[in-house]
């Protein structure tokens, strides 16, 4: 299952997307998504070391939106770092540890009620982004 997300560390809000791949022009369109989402708010954004991160089309993206998002790269190996990781943790643990699932449509929809439930009580989340603040 590839999904983005990204969580906002200070109000936990919680945005994600499905794709079939994880790639440059997958990526650019979660990035249009958080842009519509934060649209003018001032925004750090953090991201890992995904290859398509790297790309010449992101980073001209990042520079084109630079009045309202700045980019910071972790170190590489570092998901200790990355506070979008425990929200993962925590997506196994409440939704697919221990299950199975008959097909793909069916870890969707569990993974689907996981995220919007952190999207509906943000509350139950706050407490493991504490670190990151």
């Amino acid at each position: 299952m590839k999904i983005y997300g990204c969580v906002d560390v200070f109000s936990a809000r919680f945005l994600f997307r499905r794709e079939n791949v994880f790639n440059a022009k997958t990526y650019l369109s979660f990035l249009e998504q958080i842009a519509r989402q934060y649209h003018g708010t001032r925004v750090h954004y953090v991201q890992d070391n995904a290859s398509y991160h790297k790309d010449s089309t992101i980073w001209q993206w990042f520079k084109d939106n630079r009045s309202w998002i700045e980019v910071h790269n972790l170190p590489p190996y570092s998901p200790e770092f990355n506070a979008q990781e425990p929200l993962w943790k925590y997506t196994r643990k409440a939704g697919t540890h221990n299950k199975h699932f008959e097909n793909e449509e069916e870890i969707f929809s569990t993974l689907t009620r996981v995220f919007r439930s952190m999207q509906r009580r943000p509350e139950q989340i706050r407490g493991i982004l504490q670190p990151f603040l």
